[in-house]
């Protein structure tokens, strides 16, 4: 008599067990490079400072313009290195109140045309991605800008108000947030 064959058929017991664990893994591993890659943008908006009375189109800085441009300067001036660019819109009165900060942090004003705050906004928030980065524009210049940032209105500042600084701050994931200061 023949002795009985053994046969040893493998049970799939173990297999879905396995893709599940594997499943796993690969989700954590998703989760971590999502959360390690989330980032948030500052963004700093600034209308210019007081400008002289005159009847040209794009006046000077008034004398309390220039006090308030050094005051912009001391305020932002101090972190070097934490603003990664200057962004300054094509007005004289822009301009002069970015010169004391661009001096004090070494940096070179970007200027960017007034009549494209989606364009400026989308550039901000590409070039400087999870870094700082500031906007010195027209009153009318900084709420669009805001605007195109947060997908909401704020209530624009009054004509002979210029003391105000918008911080917005845009996370990879997320609505912006934004903080409006007094300097």
């Amino acid at each position: 008599m023949e002795p009985p064959v053994i046969t040893r058929q493998r049970r799939p017991f173990l297999f879905p067990v396995w893709l599940t664990m594997l499943a796993v893994v690969i989700a954590i591993g998703i989760a971590v490079a999502i959360f390690r890659s989330a980032t948030t943008t500052v963004i700093v908006l600034v209308g210019p400072a007081e400008k002289s009375v005159g009847t040209i189109d794009d006046p000077p800085l008034s004398s309390d313009g220039e006090q308030r441009a050094q005051q912009l300067a001391q305020m932002f001036g101090e972190s070097r290195g934490a603003l990664g660019a200057l962004y300054v819109s094509q007005t004289r009165s822009a301009q002069q109140t970015a010169a004391p900060l661009a001096d004090r942090l070494g940096l070179h004003p970007i200027l960017v045309p007034a009549n494209d705050p989606g364009g400026t906004a989308s550039r901000m928030l590409r070039e400087h991605d999870g870094g700082t980065a500031m906007l010195i524009g027209t009153k009318a210049n900084v709420l669009q800008v805001l605007r195109e940032l947060t997908g909401r209105d704020v209530v624009a500042a009054k004509d002979d108000e210029y003391d105000t600084v918008f911080v917005i701050s845009v996370p990879t994931f997320g609505d912006a947030n934004v903080l409006r200061m007094k300097y």
